[in-house]
């Protein structure tokens, strides 16, 4: 079962295939090999074997309709021997839903390899050669040929690819207002938001504060004010702000539940600075963070890119996901003595990671409700708190991230990044959702990454290292420029090679 609501939940389907100049058995025999060691290793549930073993486009269709009907939104096609490339690859192309194409390695047979060959691994040669041909997309693992055990595992590392691919295509993306002044690094041209199969509405904060209005003593608001009280505990102290953040609470969701049309999952990218504040009267972090934590995040000032990269790592990680400023440097005296000698990293390689205040509570350190310390110095100068409470503040828990952005940049051109690191387990002495960041080169992946190819400030945490199904999703959209961050000794494009 997935953690997260607001992300497919998968059944796989697994079909073999087999070459008419080769025994059936053969293949179906391995097939059934694959499921028993899926089975054991990971989950029953998760993996539906489909009877029809095919060699031709009839078999073609009759495996179709078997896995339609049992009910799969993604696909193993598997090569148990050669395998015939037409039907197995048209196969792909009518399913709706990803595809993954793995081979059999040949079993131990003795002495003699003659009646058990199975020569998978030349016909999965033909079939990608197919899947070129059709322009049909796939799935292909790193080394897509292996035994019982080694194709279970393969299976594996497809679900948090296939769960992406499925939720992107069920995706629907609502906005609410224009970015704030000078905020252009958000820009969002949309068009490659279809390509990959995500809907979108754009709306007005208008229509969003006429639906907050319409919300006003709305029966279920003190129930989900206890809720929020019981979660924060101790960290309860603003507990006057928690009505209004109820009724945002409530207003977010039912414009979800109206709005998603035949979309299944839907994610919000809303203006949240400055005229929010003082129409609304309050700061929706701690309501960003707590959708967050039920799998429908919620990205700042509008970054519709930012939303994405949020969902992505959330249906890969299948965990909650952030989105932070990649923010500030680490000062010298918290370098040197929490991190130097300590941590192999350099005082380059440490960053804070920040926001607001947008965190979901099951992420932090102690979290705390407070107030938006430099909105406060601008509306509510010399008095108390009011329309700037709402931040959720601490610490964030220490341990494995990956940093993430996908992002269409002005010429609607899809680019990416990943870069693997950790949050550190050392105080940040600072406000807000923070953490001190320690990632591998981080000072040339700034320079020669988020700089010279023009990101903006926001990146989406996952939480774990996530990398090679993010890559791996990536490639299937065909997303091209996937950059990481390069270890020392090998240059970026345009780095300076006579640099000291």
């Amino acid at each position: 079962m997935n953690k997260l609501q607001n992300i497919p939940e998968l059944k796989i389907g697994i079909v073999a295939v087999s070459r008419d100049c080769f025994p059936m058995t053969l293949s179906e025999n391995r097939r059934k090999a694959v499921v028993k060691a899926y089975t054991e290793k990971y989950c029953a549930c998760a993996i539906y074997e489909c009877p029809v073993v095919i060699e031709n486009e009839l078999d073609m269709r009759k495996a179709l309709a078997d896995i339609q009907a049992a009910g799969c939104n993604a696909l193993v096609v598997y090569l148990g021997n050669f395998g015939p490339e037409t039907p197995e690859t048209l196969l792909a192309k009518y399913f709706d839903g990803p595809a993954m194409f793995v081979a059999a390695a040949e079993d131990d047979c003795g002495n003699a390899l003659v009646d058990s060959r199975g020569d998978a691994y030349c016909g999965m040669l033909n079939a990608s050669y197919n899947l070129k041909l059709r322009n049909i997309k796939a799935y292909i693992p790193e080394y897509p040929v292996g035994t019982a055990s080694e194709v279970a595992d393969m299976i594996h590392e497809f679900i948090p690819v296939a769960r992406t691919i499925v939720g992107l295509k069920n995706l629907k993306i609502i906005t609410f207002g224009p970015r704030p002044q000078d905020f252009l690094a958000c820009n969002a041209p949309i068009a490659r938001l279809y390509d990959l199969g995500v809907e979108i509405e754009e709306n007005s904060e208008l229509d969003l504060l006429a639906a907050y209005n319409a919300h006003a003593n709305d029966e279920r608001i003190p129930a989900l004010v206890e809720e929020m009280a019981a979660e924060l505990g101790e960290g309860n102290k603003m507990a006057g702000i928690l009505p209004r953040l109820a009724q945002y609470e409530l207003t977010l969701l039912d414009w979800a539940e109206a709005h998603k049309g035949e979309r299944a999952f839907v994610a919000f990218a809303n203006k949240c600075w400055p005229s929010f504040q003082t129409e609304f009267k309050f700061v929706p972090c701690y309501v960003n963070g707590r959708l967050g934590a039920r799998g429908i995040p919620v990205s700042c000032e509008v970054d519709i890119y930012g939303v994405l990269s949020e969902y992505i790592g959330q249906c890969v990680s299948d965990d909650v996901v952030t989105l932070l400023d990649i923010n500030n440097t680490v000062p010298g005296n918290i370098y040197n003595e929490d991190i130097k000698g300590k941590f192999d990293y350099t005082q380059h390689d440490t960053f804070m990671g920040f926001h607001c205040g947008n965190g979901s509570s099951c992420i932090l350190q102690s979290p705390v409700m407070k107030y938006q310390l430099i909105m406060h110095r601008g509306l509510e100068p010399d008095v108390e708190p009011d329309i700037t409470r709402g931040t959720l503040e601490g610490d964030i828990k220490p341990g494995d991230i990956t940093f993430f952005r996908l992002q269409s940049t002005a010429d609607a051109t899809l680019r990416s990044y990943a870069a693997q690191g950790e949050i550190l387990p050392v105080a940040t002495r600072s406000f807000g959702t923070i953490g001190i960041f320690g990632i591998k080169e981080m000072g040339r992946f700034y320079r020669y990454v988020l700089i010279e190819k023009g990101y903006p400030h926001h990146g989406a945490v996952v939480f774990g290292h996530h990398g090679k199904a993010i890559f791996d999703v990536l490639k299937y959209f065909g997303v091209e420029d996937r950059e990481y961050n390069h270890p020392a000794g090998i240059p970026y494009c345009g780095e300076n090679p006579y640099k000291a």
